[in-house]
């Protein structure tokens, strides 16, 4: 039931996968927030850290570059991206606010992945539904992280960095 002044939600879709037959780490999200969407970029908010977490894993600044850069230089370090979450209804850009989600079949997608080795779930929102959707596999990694919004401040940002370096071994150099 909606507030007074309350709008409804609108259903949001991701992005397609920016992922090649190269990946051997996907990290996976819940679902883009509206700046995301407005702008066409994953993890487009400034307040996000994503994109300085990963440029702590790779050891490479990612934030001085344009977006098309930042996705072709993931790939050259075998890392792609998507979302578990095809669309879903949500007012905002909380993962505590979907409702509806029509979830991605995660299953089918890492068997076309020939170079695998792990995935990282951004968030527990995603761990939740892409540790379900993907189950335990021989030889796959699944890998919990603390979220990179900016919307989750319980915990600080070096201990946030700690916890991505887990992914630093699936990381591909040059």
């Amino acid at each position: 039931m909606l507030r007074p002044g309350q709008m409804p939600a609108r259903r949001k879709a991701a992005f397609p996968p920016s992922v090649d037959e190269g990946t051997r780490l996907l990290i996976l999200g819940s679902l883009p927030g509206d700046a995301s969407i407005r702008q066409g970029e994953y993890y487009a908010h400034r307040g996000n850290a994503f994109w300085a977490l990963m440029s702590d894993v790779l050891g490479e600044d990612l934030r001085v570059r344009p977006y098309a850069m930042r996705l072709k230089r993931l790939k050259a370090r075998a890392v792609g991206l998507w979302d578990v979450i095809e669309s879903a209804d949500r007012e905002g850009s909380l993962d505590s606010a979907i409702r509806g989600a029509e979830l991605r079949d995660l299953s089918a997608f890492v068997d076309r992945l020939p170079a695998l080795e792990a995935v990282a779930f951004n968030g527990k929102t995603a761990a939740l539904h892409g540790r379900r959707q993907i189950g335990l596999r021989p030889g796959l990694t699944l890998i919990d992280l603390p979220s990179s919004s900016g919307a989750f401040a319980s915990m600080s940002r070096e201990a946030k960095r700690s916890a991505w370096m887990a992914m630093a071994p699936y990381v591909g150099g040059e």
